[in-house]
């Protein structure tokens, strides 16, 4: 059984590990991939169809802990504890939650207890902000009564319309002025950002989740007459400082980088890759014209693997010079998910129309497939299909996706119509041009 400390409005962990309001999504599923002896059967659960429209959750089903992120940024927002049989709790070092101790309101009140006046609500007001103090809530429809600190809340289970509280006037001081069941316990437990439950957001990344890496925080494309020409980075980091202000120290810059860039050129700007990755010899060639005239390459393009930055760069093995960037959208459901830190990125789109005249819209991470057709144009050619398998005996649990060419770049779709990366190569090729060897790898 885990034995965690918790920590209102920031964790629940122990001298092992934590697990921080904000921190991205890889670092928790590091922390139990890291502690899988211990801590077992965790299910993944996402809207398959529509990713954006539901939270992203780690359900830790033997320890009874939900871990939700925003399906957005990917951070962690929410950590609830739904069986706290299943856990020993404390907080400053003292349980009050375990084998020995049951989490009965008497308890939560000694253990954390009141620094202001508590504000006992109607239940017609639940769901709105209270102020920094203690509240009490009661939902008469789920038989519910809410606890609320600031950064905590805790829901006891009613079990009959008899148990309802009664309110006292607002002046009335401590959990004594309610008349709660004796003994009735703690169903559940959420940890959170702000006041309310009901209006939390996944805070900003803490500089102790940044462990020495670079973040993007977002990603512009940059473009010339052609097409795009390199990419502008808004770069995050922190943990760079002298002494003991070294974790509170975070740093904000920007970089670009450019087709055509030498290898030295990259790593002076964005830093070492994570990985380096070269390719294969690419088993596609026979698609291509006059297969048997092509002349085999004593040596392979190499990839620069930025995972926390959702890019990876390929460089040209005979000149070491950038020719593809591939921007990673990091959707649950997509064979590479949770390798890449999802990459926010801004595309400018040339919209031709009948006359001379142009304009730019913008594709974001977020665009879907359909939406992006209706502003270029469906495109000529059909679409590759793309397989992934981790071996040629083993399928893709997740399904092919379909990759389409337009305006020198290779949307990725998925099947539930959202974009899974985007390639930008150089305008050493033609814009109509699609080649196997170009999809995303």
């Amino acid at each position: 059984m885990l034995d965690l400390e918790v920590v209102p409005e920031r964790s629940l962990g122990n001298e092992q590990w934590e697990f921080t309001l904000g921190m991205p999504l890889a670092q928790a599923v590091a922390i139990l991939q890291k502690h899988c002896r211990i801590i077992k059967n965790v299910q993944v659960l996402y809207s398959e169809q529509s990713p954006l429209s539901h939270d992203l959750i780690l359900n830790l089903t033997q320890d009874g802990i939900k871990l939700l992120f925003d399906a957005f940024n990917q951070r962690l927002k929410v950590i609830e504890v739904y069986d706290l049989t299943k856990v020993k709790l404390k907080y400053c070092g003292v349980h009050f939650n375990s084998q020995a101790i049951a989490p009965t309101i008497e308890q939560i009140d000694q253990s954390f207890g009141a620094t202001h006046p508590g504000e006992y609500p109607l239940p017609s007001l639940i769901g709105r902000t209270v102020s920094d103090c203690q509240a009490a809530v009661y939902n008469s429809a789920e038989q519910l009564f809410h606890l609320n600190f600031r950064g905590l809340s805790f829901s006891f289970q009613l079990d009959s319309w008899t148990e309802t509280p009664k309110y006292e006037p607002n002046f009335a001081h401590g959990l004594a002025s309610l008349q709660i069941p004796h003994g009735a316990t703690v169903k559940r437990m959420y940890i959170y950002n702000g006041n309310s439950l009901q209006d939390t957001k996944a805070p900003l990344m803490p500089p102790s989740c940044f462990l020495g890496n670079v973040y993007a925080e977002n990603v512009d494309v940059l473009r010339d007459g052609t097409g795009p020409s390199g990419l502008r980075l808004r770069l995050l980091t922190a943990g760079c400082g002298l002494g003991i202000l070294a974790d509170a120290k975070m740093r904000v810059f920007e970089r670009c980088v450019y087709f055509g860039d030498s290898c030295q050129d990259v790593l002076s700007t964005l830093g070492s890759p994570h990985k380096v990755f070269y390719k294969s010899e690419d088993k596609m060639k026979i698609h291509s014209p006059s297969p048997h005239k092509q002349v085999p390459s004593k040596c392979n393009d190499y990839f620069f693997n930025y995972f926390t930055l959702g890019v990876d760069i390929l460089f040209d093995a005979n000149t070491h010079k950038v020719k593809k960037f591939v921007l990673h959208t990091n959707y649950p459901g997509h064979y590479n998910f949770n390798i890449y830190h999802r990459c926010e990125f801004k595309i400018p789109l040339v919209i031709k129309r009948d006359s001379a005249d142009s304009q730019t819209e913008t594709c974001t991470t977020y665009s879907k497939w359909d939406s992006i057709q209706d502003l270029l144009g469906h495109p000529v050619e059909k679409p590759v299909v793309l397989h992934r398998s981790s071996s040629p005996n083993n399928t893709n649990p997740f399904g092919s996706t379909f990759c389409f060419g337009l305006q020198r770049m290779i949307f990725e779709v998925m099947q539930n119509n959202h974009i899974a990366s985007v390639t930008l190569y150089g305008p050493t090729r033609p814009s109509s041009q699609l080649r196997t060897s170009d999809l995303p790898q």
